[in-house]
């Protein structure tokens, strides 16, 4: 029977067969640039199996997601960057390093003394990379926001730079005053609409395109975003606080919203009829029946 290490060797040895002369051509031509649409989409798949229990799919999501790895580690050969060898190297190295409390003298018995460590080798580790840099690099590297890639989703972003900014002691000392922070800023919103056009903001999604709606000033409009950026913000450092995860708990909020309105579609279409062809009213009731009979589903479920 295979070890792990020939599996992981063959599955080296198969990326590479894909890649070379007379692999498969839609392989070959893939670029760092191309891939990494696919690397996002992986992560996601992993993160939907997580979120579903489903444990035989995330056994083949984190296949997909090491082809990923696999993939970039290839090209990075073909280009003589770096190799697969390298990656393993950096990430044993790495753990070894962040861990000193098991592979070394350091003393850490709880996970909060081990986050504390951690975030500490982090900050070490920025320093020391800051200084094989040149000036202009190091003063760019000397915030402590350094690193935080603005290509994440933003939910995931606003959570690492408000994390990265607690560990200066910016921060709330409380949470009251993060809801304190988020009625201030839903009131600057407010503020904002009481100088949207008549007849002010209407929902999409029934009226004739076109129909109905103000014609928004382009620094209105600007203004409008920035006040809603302002509340998701407060409401991601909300959810740091709880140590709630933003992107898996909206995730999971987006997942529940689609069960109830197709749920609400089923009843709908039992009538011979279309959520279109349904008063706001037949909608809330229809939206709250698909909420009691989750609720029930699931203290059953729980109750078996």
């Amino acid at each position: 029977m295979s070890s792990t290490g020939e599996r992981f060797e063959k599955a080296v040895a198969i990326m590479e067969r894909l890649r070379a002369p007379g692999g498969c051509p839609w392989d070959r031509e893939q670029t760092f640039d191309t891939i990494k649409p696919y690397t996002l989409e992986e992560t996601y798949e992993v993160l939907e199996a997580i979120d579903n229990r489903d444990w035989p799919e995330l056994a083949g999501e984190l296949g997909d997601l090491l082809l990923q790895v696999l993939f970039y580690a290839e090209m990075a050969k073909e280009q003589n960057t770096f190799s697969i060898d390298d990656v393993l190297d950096r990430l044993s190295t790495k753990l070894i390093h962040r861990h000193p409390h098991v592979f070394g003298e350091v003393k850490a018995d709880t996970a909060d003394e081990v986050k504390r460590n951690w975030e500490a080798l982090k900050v070490e580790e920025r320093k020391q990379k800051a200084q094989s840099e040149d000036a202009t690099a190091r003063e760019q590297k000397r915030s402590v926001l350094a690193g935080v890639s603005s290509a994440m989703p933003s939910l995931m972003e606003a959570h690492k730079l408000s994390s990265r900014a607690a560990q200066t002691g910016f921060d709330w000392p409380k949470i009251d005053g993060l809801f304190e922070k988020l009625q201030e800023e839903t009131d600057e919103l407010r503020k904002e609409l009481d100088k949207f056009p008549a007849p002010g903001p209407v929902p999409q999604g029934r009226e004739v395109a076109g129909s109905g709606r103000s014609v928004v000033p382009d620094e209105l409009q600007a203004r409008l975003e920035e006040e809603v950026g302002d509340l998701f913000f407060v409401l991601v450092n909300i959810a740091r606080y709880l140590s709630v995860d933003a992107e898996s708990a909206l995730r999971k909020t987006n997942r529940k919203f689609k069960r109830r309105f197709q749920w609400m579609e089923e009843r709908l279409h039992e009538s011979g009829r279309t959520p279109q062809q349904a008063s706001m009213e037949e909608l809330e009731s229809l939206w709250q029946r698909a909420k009691k009979q989750e609720r029930t589903a699931s203290a059953e479920e729980r109750s078996a």
